[in-house]
């Protein structure tokens, strides 16, 4: 097909270069990709892919499937139209908090969706493909068209609304089968990372674990300990601090006359925020119900931790009236006095095991002295809810946390057999006793992958991708003002081509030297053949690497086997 084929001749390449990237690009990959003619915007968060930017992902693609593959996966391809009934299949749709599915009815008015996850999919499959313990473990796999309506599309291909996701789901007997799927998709997503040219670092997740390349493109917040390697989304992340330890003393109220926040509040009692306790305070999408989070002041609360423990869907900021009707005092609100049930109050273990702090009193312009929970106040949970920061002390080995940016580019996650019970897919075992078959997902995002490559491998000049992922392994470029000099350049492509090697061959014979060679820098491809009267009198072409200033002149019988040398020395370092 001709997406495969090797050569490609510039002058009728579709898509150009941008000597300045719109000022929209925020994100450097986004300006490079643009500026390279490998993506164009269609609407907010949706990109067409060029012929180079398509190239580059195919790369991309072949890696992730010839890893699936290796671990015993089976590729297939599963609808991106499901049944609304499907989409909503254990909760799955209520997971993807910042998404919404696109939904719209056929011809005889059936509910349909755009499908955001096929983890319902895979399960209905599976309940009608396996019956017999003979047939697992399973690992099928798909390359899949994804839409999600993303709140904030951004960053150019770092977040988008439409995406491509490969995603396996892997299908076991038990427990210990589950383990060494997971464990192997592990390794899978730690080959992908290296041969796409992206060191990608796994974290604990919310929901198992992710992978992540850490660039300051990123928009999630990274948690690492150098000691012990600990990793974790800042979501999940969890830390060990030291609780407020004393005898309880007797609460007492004090005057705080406009000390509606922590700082004013330290600064009013001269105490250290780290002696106070706030509430932050949410309400429930689905019901207005109040949620109070209840952290150390001087920390943040972790909303997802707080809406994991309280057992709610989507949480908003509490309006004033609602604070009010759950019998609290906005800037001065406590827990202390509230009647049982008016609110879900979801505390911090770190409150929850520390004396004498100070909190709101309910009441405008005092705070209460001395608050101890479980004594003054009853929680309705405890939990983990504040947010890590820099410098917190490592739960596993106390040494002090540092926060980075990143971007998830691939998910692993242990579903056990939420999907396959919703779906009825059973196996049964030797002796005739059925079970449900236990499931996990794993999913890998192409186009984020592909920005995260652009990130990592880039100069003030352009793109310097990695040989497994650029769109063509050379780059031809013919500086000629002369017939014997283009027909020289020609022979060189041919001969190149015909031994299998992809060049982009720019054969534009109005273009200066410069406007070529800038171009060939943008588009970043991992080497440079030049054809022109000054390397012709030198003895041949001049062969180099993108970003490097060596410069080589070969002769022209030996420059194919120049070429594939420098391409299979390019490939060792990414294999």
């Amino acid at each position: 097909m001709n997406g495969d084929r090797s050569g490609q001749r510039v002058s009728n390449l579709f898509g150009t270069t941008l000597r300045h990237a719109p000022a929209e690009a925020e994100a450097q990959s986004h300006a490079l990709l643009l500026r390279a003619g490998y993506v164009r915007p269609v609407a907010a968060g949706i990109f067409s892919l060029l012929p180079l930017g398509w190239r580059a992902l195919r790369k991309l693609q072949r890696i992730v499937c010839e890893e699936l593959d290796r671990i015993g996966g089976q590729e297939l391809s599963l609808p991106v139209v499901l049944p609304a009934e499907l989409q909503q299949a254990a909760g799955r749709a209520q997971e993807l908090e910042d998404a919404a599915p696109v939904r719209f009815r056929d011809r005889r008015d059936r509910e349909l969706v755009l499908a955001m996850a096929h983890e319902a999919a895979a399960a209905f499959h599976a309940a009608a493909e396996i019956s017999s313990y003979r047939q697992l473990p399973a690992l099928p796999y798909q390359v899949q068209t994804r839409f999600r309506d993303e709140r904030r599309p951004r960053g150019g291909l770092l977040r988008l609304r439409e995406f491509r996701v490969a995603d396996s789901y892997s299908l076991d007997r038990d427990q210990a089968g589950l383990e060494r799927q997971y464990a192997a998709h592990h390794e899978a997503f730690r080959r992908i990372g290296r041969r796409a040219g992206v060191p990608l670092t796994a974290v604990r997740s919310r929901r198992g674990h992710e992978f992540a390349c850490l660039t300051p493109a990123g928009e999630d917040q990274i948690v690492l300990c150098a000691q012990c390697g600990y990793a974790a989304n800042r979501a999940a992340a969890d830390f060990a601090p030291e609780p407020a330890a004393g005898t309880p003393a007797a609460p007492e109220e004090v005057s705080t006359p406009g000390a509606a926040t922590i700082d004013a509040l330290a600064a009013c009692l001269q105490i250290a925020p780290q002696q106070t306790a706030k509430m932050v305070l949410y309400a429930a999408e689905a019901d207005g119900k109040v949620v109070a989070a209840v952290v150390r002041g001087d920390l943040e609360v972790n909303p997802a931790q707080v809406r994991d423990l309280a057992g709610v869907g989507e949480l908003r900021p509490a309006h004033a009236d609602e604070i009010a009707a759950a019998g609290m005092v906005p800037g001065f609100a406590s827990p202390v006095g509230v009647e049982p049930g008016a609110a879900i109050f979801v505390v911090d273990s770190w409150v929850a095991q520390s004396v004498n702090l100070v909190m709101g009193a309910n009441r405008e312009g005092y705070h209460l002295r001395n608050v101890c929970c479980g004594r003054d106040y009853q929680p309705t949970v405890v939990g983990r809810v504040a947010a890590a920061y820099d410098g917190a002390p490592c739960a596993a080995c106390g040494s002090p946390l540092r926060i980075e940016r990143g971007v998830e580019v691939g998910s692993l996650v242990q579903l056990g057999a939420r999907y396959s019970a919703a779906a009825e897919a059973r196996f049964t075992d030797a002796a005739g006793a059925a079970h449900p078959i236990v499931m996990g997902s794993y999913g890998i995002g192409l186009e984020r992958l592909l920005a995260c490559v652009a990130e990592a491998h880039h100069d003030e000049r352009g793109l310097a991708l990695p040989v497994s992922v650029a769109p063509y392994q050379a780059a031809l470029v013919a500086l000629a003002r002369t017939p014997e000099t283009w027909q020289a350049a020609e022979r060189v492509f041919a001969e190149l081509t015909a031994a299998g090697i992809e060049v982009l061959y720019d054969d534009r014979p109005e273009l200066s030297a410069g406007v070529k060679l800038t171009d060939a820098d943008l588009r970043g491809l991992p080497l440079r053949v030049v054809v022109g009267e000054r390397s012709l009198a030198q003895g041949g072409a001049e062969l180099s690497r993108r970003g490097q200033t060596d410069r080589r002149i070969i002769p022209p019988d030996q420059l194919t086997a120049a070429v594939q040398e420098e391409i299979t020395a390019l490939r060792a370092v990414v294999s």
